[in-house]
């Protein structure tokens, strides 16, 4: 499993950036390789991803999510992939987007060490042209600001095993190493700035989609060649 991780500063709100993230059938405009993305539910998507000629059709999860902080996913299909990006306030007009995931090479081709710097490649100018995206159009395409509490706040387990869910790891013990929600009041880790994580319940949502606001939308830039990770 090898782990992937780039940051840009985007020059919007964060809740402008974090919003527009939300919004993943609009993927295919800054994404290399992703051909569609469609909403089955506020926390599935079904994929179609072209990589090196070859297609692939999958489905993904959101495991956990927080307006305005977090998103964190895992893949339902193989190859086995799980990420987040984070959204930290830098100022009122600017946001440090993190985007960071873990890819299972799969196959002797994807595990040669070339395919590694490709993938590193893609994910980096995926959240550049996310950066040009966003900045260009002001403003977001629509936003859902719904919570999804992650499996170790319910004390759900991961898979097969019966080990609990450390916190603020993506998509259970196959999930990130080391990531957590940041330390709480007395020190210890997986708790947020000042007490735990909502528990699960209904979370008052809005529509995850909104009418695009006037303006022309920016081309995509085109992308550069080769392979690119699936998200």
């Amino acid at each position: 499993m090898s782990t992937i991780e780039h940051s840009e500063d985007v020059r919007v709100p964060v809740t402008v950036a974090y919003n527009q993230w939300t919004q993943f059938e609009s993927f295919p405009e800054f994404m290399e390789g992703v051909d569609t993305v469609k909403q089955i539910t506020d926390t599935r998507t079904a994929w179609v991803t072209e990589i090196a000629g070859i297609k692939r059709e999958f489905e993904a999860e959101i495991t956990e999510q927080h307006p305005d902080e977090r998103i964190a996913w895992r893949s339902l299909d193989k190859p086995h992939q799980a990420g987040v990006v984070t959204f930290h306030h830098i100022d009122g007009n600017t946001t440090r987007v993190t985007l960071q995931m873990e890819y299972d090479p799969e196959g002797f081709v994807e595990t040669a060490g070339d395919w590694l710097q490709l993938i590193r490649l893609r994910v980096v100018n995926d959240v550049k042209r996310f950066k040009a995206f966003i900045e260009a159009r002001g403003g977001e395409t629509g936003a859902w600001r719904g919570d999804v509490p992650g499996p170790h706040q319910s004390g759900s387990t991961y898979g097969d095993s019966d080990r609990p869910v450390p916190p603020g790891t993506v998509g259970g013990p196959g999930g990130l190493p080391g990531e957590t929600l940041g330390d709480g009041p007395d020190g210890r880790p997986g708790e947020r700035p000042g007490g735990t994580l909502p528990a699960p319940g209904p979370v008052p949502q809005a529509p995850r989609h909104m009418p695009q606001p006037p303006g022309p939308v920016p081309p995509r830039e085109e992308p550069p060649q080769g392979p690119r990770p699936v998200l």
